[in-house]
């Protein structure tokens, strides 16, 4: 039977050379000359820690980081970002957290979704993913065409289509 599955999969060595483009371009524009400011990525927690001097250059570090990582085809929907918050120092801290894989809540929103296409179709979790079975190839490329179009706050790739 024909089958796909649907993940959400972050390439991290395409994230370490986005948030390595930024950190060049960043400490050579002439808005951050004389500033203090850290972008670093901890590969194992998969999170990004950004320090600046104030709200303005915060804004124009994420615009830099999202724009980099849009250029290495990495989706900027994978970060997920916190509060800024002040330092000692007088500065702000921003932590984004990369969000790898499909937690249960958005699986079961994905099968949902799915279940109310009407399509001849089975769906299953697993882990951090979902497998799409189906007779028809055709229902399984209207699932994913229906998937595509919503917006689920995280991007979604389409994997292991066998027929």
């Amino acid at each position: 039977m024909p089958s796909f599955d649907i993940v959400n999969e972050i390439d991290m060595q395409e994230v370490e050379n986005a948030i390595n483009n930024a950190k060049k371009i960043i400490s050579t524009r002439y808005d951050f000359r004389g500033s203090h400011t850290e972008i670093e990525l901890n590969r194992k927690e998969k999170t990004i820690h950004i320090v600046t001097e104030d709200e303005m250059k915060m804004r124009a570090v994420k615009e830099e980081v999202a724009a980099n990582l849009i250029r290495r085809k990495v989706d900027p929907k994978t970060l997920e970002y916190k509060d800024i918050e002040p330092t000692s120092k007088g500065h702000v801290k921003l932590d984004a957290k990369l969000i790898d894989g499909i937690e249960k809540e958005k699986a079961k929103t994905i099968v949902k979704l799915i279940k109310d296409l009407k399509l001849k179709v089975q769906t299953q979790i697993q882990d951090e993913q979902v497998r799409v079975t189906g007779k028809k190839i055709d229902d399984l490329q209207e699932a994913i065409q229906a998937l595509k179009a919503k917006d689920l706050g995280i991007p979604l790739q389409f994997v292991n289509m066998k027929s």
